[in-house]
């Protein structure tokens, strides 16, 4: 989302990374690193197989600093490469190409740093390292052509064109004006239901049903509980799909909060669409996280109709494809694979936007 400083230069160019590899000189190895999981694929450029995979834990450099958080993909890597035949020795590469698309890679600065940690493992000649949001859009399209808006635990959005021009926001929470995500609607829909028990706010089922969920009998109690850590704020998160269940029924206050995302997500497309030179054309919105994949009829229904009215144009779907497919087809992109080999590997994941 923007604020109130000038608008940003249209259109920024990627962030520099290695040189790109060259075609069919060793598998490429493709890694989606998110906050809760990583998953990694070593594939066949020349025709797209998937020669192993494996799935590891969450990826957060900005709790461990790049280069534990990079060390801590070293041991999934090394299972997908082994699946592939492959040993991890720390000699000279084994892989003609890596793309990562990370998770907490936010800013272009990030991104260089990043690269530079993984580039640093030896395991690929070059390496691209990307915000794991381009790994939702890409899996979502035929070409690296269109926008996607990433609504899970927070909110992100990216664009980008096949020339390698994209289009990004810091998405670094409230300070760079982002609202939204799992966890920022349990937030406002905490905050609303405490003033709704103790008379600052309008009233709302959220005041019962909130506490409900953790087995308590107010909004105070719910309170005190987080306050004093006996329910982790980890656990805030679940609060969301209770908002959303308060909003079917009718609550106008949970109904508002849950406008409020909509508005916030087309936003975000619809800039992220001009900076690209997009809106006065036929293109994809991808829309992905676990907010927006779970269909949450007034979201999505909302979300649909407000592009309907600011981008007439754009094709909203939603993304059920794993993101590694995205971070495989990026990969092969950047070696400048065949199309054969991009279909056999869309194949292989058959997770299409609906």
């Amino acid at each position: 989302m923007s604020t109130s400083a000038p608008a940003p230069a249209p259109v920024p160019a990627p962030a520099p990374a290695p040189a790109r590899a060259e075609p069919a000189r060793g598998p490429v190895l493709a890694i989606d690193a998110g906050n809760s999981k990583t998953d990694v694929a070593v594939i066949d450029p020349v025709d797209g197989t998937v020669l192993g995979s494996a799935r590891g834990g969450g990826f957060q450099p900005q709790r461990a600093g790049a280069e534990a958080a990079v060390d801590s993909l070293a041991e999934t890597v090394a299972r997908a490469a082994a699946e592939a035949g492959t040993a991890v020795t720390g000699g000279a590469p084994w892989a003609a190409h890596a793309a990562a698309c990370l998770a907490n890679a936010d800013l272009p600065v990030e991104e260089r740093q990043l690269a530079t940690a993984l580039h640093g493992r030896g395991w690929s000649r070059t390496t691209q390292v990307r915000n794991d949001t381009f790994a939702v859009l890409r899996a979502g399209v035929d070409e690296p052509r269109g926008v996607a808006v990433v609504c899970g635990a927070g909110i992100n959005c990216a664009g980008m064109l096949p020339d390698g021009r994209t289009a990004r926001f810091p998405a670094v929470g409230k300070l760079s004006g982002d609202w939204g995500g799992g966890l920022g609607l349990a937030e406002e829909a905490l905050w609303a239901a405490a003033r709704a028990e103790d008379g600052r706010g309008g009233p709302t089922a959220l005041a019962a049903a909130l506490p409900a969920h953790f087995g308590l009998p107010s909004m105070y109690a719910l309170i005190e509980a987080l306050h004093l850590r006996r329910i982790g704020r980890v656990r805030v998160h679940e609060l969301a799909p209770v908002l959303f269940a308060v909003a079917a029924e009718g609550d106008a206050v949970a109904r508002s909060i849950v406008e409020r995302q909509a508005e916030e997500i087309v936003a975000m497309a619809v800039v992220a669409l001009g900076r690209l030179g997009l809106l006065d054309e036929e293109a994809p919105v991808l829309l992905g996280g676990g907010v927006l994949a779970a269909r949450h009829p007034q979201l999505d229904g909302r979300v649909r109709a407000l592009l309907a009215t600011r981008a007439p144009r754009a094709t909203p779907r939603v993304v059920t494809a794993p993101p590694v497919l995205g971070a495989g087809l990026l990969a092969l992109d950047d070696v400048r694979a065949s199309p054969e080999a991009h279909r056999r590997l869309r194949a292989h994941y058959a997770g299409p936007a609906v």
